[in-house]
């Protein structure tokens, strides 16, 4: 489990998890500490991630904010190592 955070209202929490074919990572979008989505991403073999969980990262700001949030978000991940 890894915990990004990107400011005091907003965080993700991180989870890798075994799947039938392969493995997957999901990711839970808490708003002061209360989940409010949760997405996924599934693999076969492995990842071309600059680092681990920058797919799902990318997926659950892009489903849960628009506009400025959303770059600010982006923005936040691209700077991630």
């Amino acid at each position: 489990m890894k915990i990004f955070t990107f400011d005091e209202e907003y965080s993700v929490v991180c989870n890798t998890a075994d799947t039938r074919n392969g493995f997957k990572h999901v990711a839970t979008l808490c708003h002061n500490g209360y989940e409010i989505a949760k997405t996924k991403i599934c693999y076969i073999n492995r990842t071309w991630e600059r680092f681990t969980y920058e797919d799902v990262l990318i997926k659950i700001v892009n489903d849960n904010f628009e506009g400025s949030a959303r770059q600010k978000y982006l923005d936040i991940i691209a700077k991630t190592n």
